[in-house]
């Protein structure tokens, strides 16, 4: 028996896009006539195949509003709507991690009706947070009754105690900030996951594309554990869930004992530590599998754009990751049926745990993320360098990230501050001159601070291709810095902060730190 529904994102205290046709969409009875009704605009279309879409027209920002759907016999009615700004939050465990656990997340949450807590130029946070509200995508890593029981129960959420609690800390702190300048409701999407490859987020046939991505579906379908029957990959798959939280349970009390123990002696102590589990169909981290489940169970959802934090989980394979975040990139924005939407990127900040090698990988991959940004239409990037943590993958500072993006959206989206405000310096170009180099950067026209002695991180090279630390000191011009170091002769090639994880100490007049960078582009 057929019923009418509206996909699992429609609900009360929704936010809908303003300034854009609104996309209205679930299943019914194929044949039946569809009408939907919002602010006394209504349109109509006919369910073909078991789905219907309806088309709204442009409305501006509205703090309350009533949508009604109807194909004659069912009626559903959503109240309480808001017309703002929507955006979707995605990647993975740092964009995840919850408001209760970054700092600040308590005292927001604890306060946030007997307090007027600020932001950090002074603006009251109380009022932009009654402008934010919610949507958790459902988390369930395979197409099950638990995944239908789960869309069935979501809902968009208004700020309580409770509900924010669990929001993501930096799409709760971007949206704050742009409530915050903008004076509208701030919709965010919650669409992420820990541990999870940007081939988790897009199909099969993208992956496919590519030969620098292809082989995450290869390795993934060449797996012994898919060869089972889907019974059995399930059976398999919740063995190990049972197995993991125990291990889990038994190295936490070691990491409270001495948090910087190095994980093969934790696992000497436990056990084995078998995450990801068996990577068959029931397993979150497998390609394409986020992206059936999750991302495309909410498109084609009317928004302004895509926050994206990511990039941890691909460290393994680095040289491919600018060909799969910028697949990934397109694919989102056909799947949302708007080539024009904003992706506003998160580059990796510093990071290594103890004991390992630093093999450069976290500086490929924040290379990746900057290119994209230079090569992609309608990006930001918030560089977020300094906001890393030794031995911490999961620094809990997010408040710096939001409000980072949100500069970028005030400058590249809504054209409220200009470049210099939300960027730190970003590399230009270099010149070789006396036996050094210069570095020239954008957004760096007012100068820079050091925190520290001197400005360290700089790197140059000869032709051996061997890096030395350079002394650096910045010139009159004010937007550049000259390099020379006594073991490399004739200079060719500088870099910046190319390390896993490094002090940083290099920043613009506003306070945001310069970006890594290298001058050449060669294989390590």
């Amino acid at each position: 028996m057929y019923m009418l529904r509206a996909a699992a994102v429609f609900s009360d205290n929704m936010v809908l896009q303003r300034d854009k046709k609104i996309r209205v969409f679930g299943t019914g009875k194929s044949g039946s006539r569809i009408r939907v009704t919002l602010l006394n605009k209504t349109a109509e279309t006919v369910c073909s195949e078991g789905k219907w879409i309806v088309y709204l027209p442009e409305f501006e920002a509205v703090e309350s509003a009533v949508m009604e759907i109807t194909d004659g016999s069912t009626t559903l009615r959503f109240s309480n709507i808001a017309i703002g700004e929507v955006w979707l939050a995605g990647g993975q465990s740092n964009m995840e991690l919850e408001l209760q656990n970054a700092d600040g997340g308590q005292e927001i949450l604890q306060n946030f009706n007997s307090s007027r807590k600020v932001l950090r130029d002074g603006a009251e946070m109380s009022e932009a947070i009654r402008r934010v509200r919610f949507y958790y995508t459902p988390k369930v890593a395979y197409e099950c009754e638990a995944l239908w029981e789960a869309e069935k129960n979501s809902r968009w959420e208004l700020f309580g105690k409770e509900e924010a609690a669990k929001w993501s800390a930096v799409g709760f702190f971007y949206a704050v900030r742009l409530a915050e300048k903008l004076g509208v409701t701030v919709g965010i999407i919650g669409c992420n996951w820990g541990g999870t490859s940007a081939s988790a987020w897009m199909s099969r046939e993208a992956l496919l594309e590519q030969e620098a991505t292809k082989s995450y579906v290869e390795e993934y379908e060449n797996s012994e554990w898919v060869k089972k029957s889907r019974v059995e990959q399930i059976k398999d798959y919740d063995e190990y869930v049972e197995y993991h939280a125990d291990w889990e349970r038994r190295a936490g009390k070691i990491y409270e004992e001495n948090p910087r123990e190095s994980f093969d002696r934790v696992q000497e102590l436990v056990g084995p530590c078998r995450y990801p589990g068996p990577m068959n169909c029931a397993n979150f981290t497998r390609p394409a599998g986020l992206y059936e489940v999750m991302l495309r169970k909410i498109a084609p959802y009317t928004l302004r754009g895509f926050l994206y934090y990511q990039g941890e989980s691909d460290e393994h394979k680095p040289k491919s990751y600018y060909a799969l975040l910028t697949r990934m990139m397109q694919q989102w924005r056909e799947d949302f049926l708007d080539h024009e939407l904003f992706f506003l990127l998160v580059q990796l900040p510093m990071h290594q745990y103890e004991g390992t090698e630093d093999n450069k990988s976290w500086c490929m991959i924040r290379e990746a993320q900057l290119k994209a940004y230079e090569n992609i239409k309608n990006t930001g990037l918030a560089v977020i360098i300094d906001c890393g943590q030794f031995h911490e993958i999961h620094p809990r500072n997010k408040q710096p990230v939001g409000e980072r993006l949100a500069l970028q959206a005030l400058c590249q989206v809504y054209h409220r501050i200009g470049a210099e405000e939300a960027f730190g310096p970003l590399y230009r170009d270099f010149l070789y001159r006396d036996g050094g180099m210069e570095i020239f950067f954008r957004y760096a026209k007012e100068g820079f601070i050091i925190k520290g002695a001197v400005p360290t991180g700089f790197e140059i090279a000869g032709e051996d291709g061997v890096f030395y630390p350079a002394g650096a000191g910045f010139t009159e011009r004010g937007d550049s810095v000259f390099l020379k170091a006594a073991q490399v002769e004739r200079p060719l090639m500088a870099r910046y902060l190319w390390t896993n994880y490094a002090e940083v100490n290099v920043f613009g007049k506003n306070g945001l730190p310069a970006a890594p960078f290298r001058t050449h582009l060669f294989d390590e």
